[in-house]
């Protein structure tokens, strides 16, 4: 059986004599896996470079076993474009890490994913704008693969408005006004994740990391037995560091 789409550069891994096993997050299939002959030389290396989008074609036996990839030219070269740029190749590195380790093969979240993950690799150049979409796909990654958070209401109240803070238990919102004896213990929730409209600081940033790290953390990869990879690490201490 065969199929073609386009993908996204996921990562990859050397096998046998240049060979490369490609993770790539498809728009169709999910994310999937396929060995490229060759792909491991150093004349094909830079296509095959995390966060590229190229177009491909797989064929095997069967859909659930590892089939080979041809590929065409990248149609989106990202990754030079930020070689001096260590806060988005951070970025790059934990998009692509997040997905590799939270996606399983042929997952059908996958698909819903790949617009998302594009529009925020392509703005990786803009400095002013990517660390809030950034923080809003890991969101929508958390949402995509059933452990969304609920932030339309107040969870004590009912109230649309004045939601400032998130329940690390439960992933709903609350008025830090309603919930004063244990405000402490709650995340922040940072503006803009609920009011597209409003202003951005380097703190609303650092809220908005700490709130979507904590249920990557204890919702996705707590049920696999994983911590966060260490991509997501980096990120976070490199745009700390900036700010």
């Amino acid at each position: 059986m065969n199929w073609s789409d386009e993908g996204i550069v996921l990562g990859g891994r050397r096998f046998g004599e240049g060979g490369l096993i490609l993770d790539v997050l498809t728009r169709g299939r999910g994310r999937r896996s396929g060995l490229v002959y060759g792909g491991a030389s150093r004349r094909r290396r830079a296509q095959f470079e995390a966060g590229n989008t190229i177009a491909l074609s797989w064929t095997g036996r069967l859909d659930d076993q590892l089939g080979r990839f041809d590929v065409a030219e990248a149609q989106v070269d990202r990754a030079s474009q930020l070689l001096d740029d260590a806060p988005a190749l951070a970025a790059l590195a934990s998009v692509t890490a997040l997905l590799r380790a939270g996606l399983n093969e042929g997952d059908a979240a996958g698909s819903a994913l790949f617009e998302a993950t594009a529009v925020l690799l392509d703005a990786l150049t803009e400095r002013e704008v990517w660390p809030a979409l950034y923080v809003r796909w890991e969101l929508g990654l958390l949402g995509a693969l059933g452990f969304g958070l609920d932030l339309d209401v107040c969870a004590l109240t009912g109230a649309n408005d004045g939601l400032t803070h998130v329940s690390p238990r439960t992933g709903r919102a609350v008025r830090g006004s309603e919930a004063e004896d244990y405000v402490d213990r709650l995340l922040r929730l940072p503006p803009f994740l609920i009011a597209p409209g409003a202003g951005l600081t380097p703190q609303d940033v650092a809220d908005g990391l700490k709130l979507t790290g904590h249920f990557l953390e204890a919702r996705l990869f707590a049920a696999v037995h994983r911590g966060l990879p260490p991509e997501r690490e980096r990120l976070v201490l490199r745009l700390l560091r900036s700010a």
